[in-house]
C-alpha cells in the first residue's frame, strides 16, 4: 500500500480520500445512486473496482504496506473510496477471514504511516481529526497527544512492544501523555480493529460476490495458501491431529488471519520444526497472520531450525506456555471442532510438562537432540534464554 508523504492538513474531501473508513466518508458519493450489484458490475465503476482488487492483492502480498499502489496516483476522492468499499464488501464475502484480516493491517499501516510522515502542528491536526472522526477524540497537549487513559489501555493491550505499557506512560488527570509517533501507532490499532469486521452480508449477497470476484478471491487464496503437512526430515510423518491443544490453537488463530503473539510464534515455529516439519511447512503456517512477511518470516524460521547444529530452538515448557495466556487444556470454547473445545485429560497428568513429551505419548515423531535427522524419543528441557525473535517479524520493525 501507498505510504503518501503531506506537509498540510487535509481539506474535508481530501481526509475522506486518505481514511474511507471514517464516518462521514459516504459524502464523496452524495448525489450518486450505487447498490452493491452496480458497484460489482455497472461499468461507471470500473476504475473503482481495479482499485479495489489492487488494494486486495497488495494487501496479500504486503500486509506491512511497505510497498506503493501505483493504481494510487491520481485518482479522485471518490474513487477511492468506492474502491474501499468494493474492497471491504469482497473480503467480507471471502469464505476464509484471514484476507479481510491482512488487508486490514495494510490499510491501517498506510494510514499510521501517512500520520508518522507529518510533521509539527500538521501532524497533532491530522492525528485530531481522525482520532475524533473515530469517535475517540484526541487533544494535542503541551507535550504530545491526550488520550483518555481507558482508551488508551484498550488500544495499547495487543501492541506486545514494552515501551507501549502503561507503567512506562506519563499519565495525569485520567489522561496518558503520548508523542505523535506513537499516537498514530495507537489510532493504527484502532482502525485496524474497525477494518477487520466483516460486513453483515445476506447470502445471496455472499453468493453473488463471490460468483463475480471468483477469479480475484482464488488468486488471494493462492497468494495466502493454509499450513500443509509434508513428510519430515526424519522419515517419520507429520501429524497435526496428535499435536497437543496449545499448538492446535496457535495454528487455527493463524489460519484465522488472527494476530498471535510473540511468545506464540516463537514457539509453534520451534514445535514443528523439533515434531518433523519441514522449513516450507513452517512457513506455510503464518501465512495467515496479519502481518505476514515472507523474507522476514524465512529468516526467523531458519534462525530458530538451525540452531544447535539443526536441532533447533526448543520449545517452551508447558508451564512457560501457561504464564503467557497460551495454554488451553481446558478447551477452546472458539474452537468449531468437538476435541478441541474439549477439556483434554493428558494435558492434567503430573507427569506432562512439555508440549513435544504430549506429541511422543499420543504416537508422534520428535527430533532428537544431537541428531539433527530426527527420532522418536526426544527428551525436551526447558526453552534457551537465548531465543531468536518471533517468525514474521524483525527486532528493527517488531513496532510496526
Amino acid at each position: 500500500m501507498a505510504v503518501h508523504r503531506a506537509s498540510a492538513p487535509l481539506d474535508p474531501a481530501s481526509l475522506y480520500g486518505e481514511y474511507p473508513f471514517l464516518p462521514g466518508a459516504e459524502s464523496l458519493v452524495r448525489g450518486q445512486t450505487w447498490t452493491v450489484r452496480t458497484l460489482l458490475e455497472d461499468p461507471a465503476y470500473t476504475s473503482a473496482r481495479s482499485l479495489g482488487r489492487a488494494r486486495i492483492l497488495a494487501a496479500a502480498d504486503d500486509p506491512r504496506a511497505a510497498k506503493d499502489v501505483a493504481e494510487f496516483a491520481g485518482t479522485s476522492a471518490d474513487v477511492r473510496y468506492l474502491s474501499f468499499l468494493f474492497a471491504r464488501l469482497v473480503l467480507s464475502a471471502a469464505p476464509s477471514p484471514a484476507p479481510l484480516r491482512r488487508w486490514a493491517v495494510a490499510e491501517s499501516k498506510r494510514s499510521s504511516g501517512r500520520l508518522e510522515s507529518l510533521r509539527g502542528p500538521d501532524q497533532e491536526a491530522e492525528i485530531e481529526a481522525v482520532s475524533e472522526a473515530l469517535r475517540t477524540p484526541w487533544a494535542a497537549g503541551p507535550d504530545g497527544m491526550e488520550i483518555p487513559l481507558v482508551e488508551y489501555v484498550r488500544l495499547a493491550t495487543p501492541i506486545r512492544e514494552a515501551d507501549y505499557r502503561l507503567v512506562r506512560q506519563e499519565v495525569h488527570a485520567g489522561l496518558v501523555r503520548v508523542r505523535p509517533k506513537r499516537a498514530a501507532r495507537l489510532l493504527e490499532e484502532a482502525i485496524r480493529r474497525t477494518l477487520a469486521e466483516p460486513i453483515p452480508l445476506t447470502p445471496e449477497v455472499v453468493a453473488q460476490v463471490r460468483e463475480r470476484e471468483a477469479e480475484l478471491l482464488g488468486e488471494v487464496a493462492a497468494r495466502m495458501p493454509l499450513p500443509v503437512a509434508r513428510p519430515s526430515a526424519g522419515g517419520g510423518v507429520l501429524r497435526p491431529e496428535r499435536f497437543p491443544p496449545c499448538i492446535r490453537k496457535m495454528r487455527r488463530t493463524l489460519q484465522k488471519g488472527e494476530n498471535l503473539s510473540h511468545a506464540g510464534r516463537f514457539a509453534l515455529a520451534a514445535f514443528l520444526h523439533r515434531a518433523g516439519a519441514d522449513p516450507e511447512t513452517i512457513v506455510d503456517a503464518y501465512r495467515g497472520a496479519p502481518d505476514f512477511d515472507e523474507s522476514i518470516t524465512r529468516y526467523q524460521v531458519e534462525h530458530i531450525t538451525q540452531h544447535a547444529g539443526g536441532v533447533g530452538y526448543e520449545p517452551p515448557e508447558c508451564e512457560t506456555l501457561r504464564s503467557h495466556g497460551l495454554c488451553v487444556r481446558e478447551g477452546d470454547p472458539a474452537a468449531e471442532t468437538a476435541v478441541d473445545r474439549a477439556r483434554d485429560p493428558l494435558c492434567f497428568e503430573e507427569r506432562l510438562r512439555h508440549p513435544l513429551q504430549y506429541y511422543r505419548i499420543r504416537g508422534g515423531t520428535v527430533l532428537e537432540r544431537g541428531d539433527p535427522s530426527g527420532g522418536p524419543d526426544a527428551r525436551p528441557t526447558a526453552a534457551g534464554r537465548d531465543r531468536p525473535g518471533p517468525p514474521g517479524r524483525s527486532p528493527s520493525t517488531a513496532r510496526r
